[in-house]
């Protein structure tokens, strides 16, 4: 595939992240999507999925960087890229740290517990031994509806199931 534009690139492969997170969407868990790209060819995809597996690092970062590996059969991915629909946590930038990623590009952020700019930025932190490029914000407004509608659903659900409960007051 030809790119007119790096742009054009990055919204690309953000698109298969967005598509990955509705998995996680139709599943229960909290839709993110995580797609990495070597010389332009996916070479592992992943989705949210702790809940499933009943497993606190099944986040769509580690499950991508799982599948390449497996792939490639190395867990080294220096020319590894990897498009993410919300900004990295601090367990997965390790993975990704490890992993020796080139470059990371994320939609929305995460004030809570990004760590790739909102709470912190550890891909800069000068003490550690690697350092990847960040591009944040691609297809951010998607990435972020969709998680808002996962969350006012799940509100709304239990809202519901608690409505009919007696109150103890």
């Amino acid at each position: 595939m030809t790119w007119h534009s790096s742009a054009a690139r990055d919204d690309y492969f953000m698109g298969l992240a967005l598509e990955a997170a509705l998995c996680a969407y139709e599943l229960g868990e909290v839709p993110v999507g995580a797609v990495l790209v070597m010389n332009d060819v996916v070479v592992g995809t992943g989705f949210n999925q702790p809940i499933t597996r009943h497993d606190p690092t099944a986040h769509a970062e580690v499950m991508a960087l799982r599948a390449a590996g497996g792939a490639l059969q190395n867990y080294r991915l220096p020319q590894g890229e990897l498009f993410v629909t919300l900004e990295p946590c601090l367990m997965c930038a390790g993975a990704m740290m490890h992993a020796r990623l080139a470059r990371i590009v994320y939609g929305a952020s995460d004030a809570k517990t990004g760590v790739a700019g909102s709470v912190l930025n550890v891909f800069e932190h000068a003490q550690l031994n690697h350092h990847a490029q960040i591009i944040n914000g691609v297809r951010a407004d998607e990435a972020r509806q969709l998680l808002q509608r996962f969350f006012k659903e799940r509100r709304a659900a239990h809202k519901k199931a608690t409505a009919n409960e007696p109150r103890l007051d």
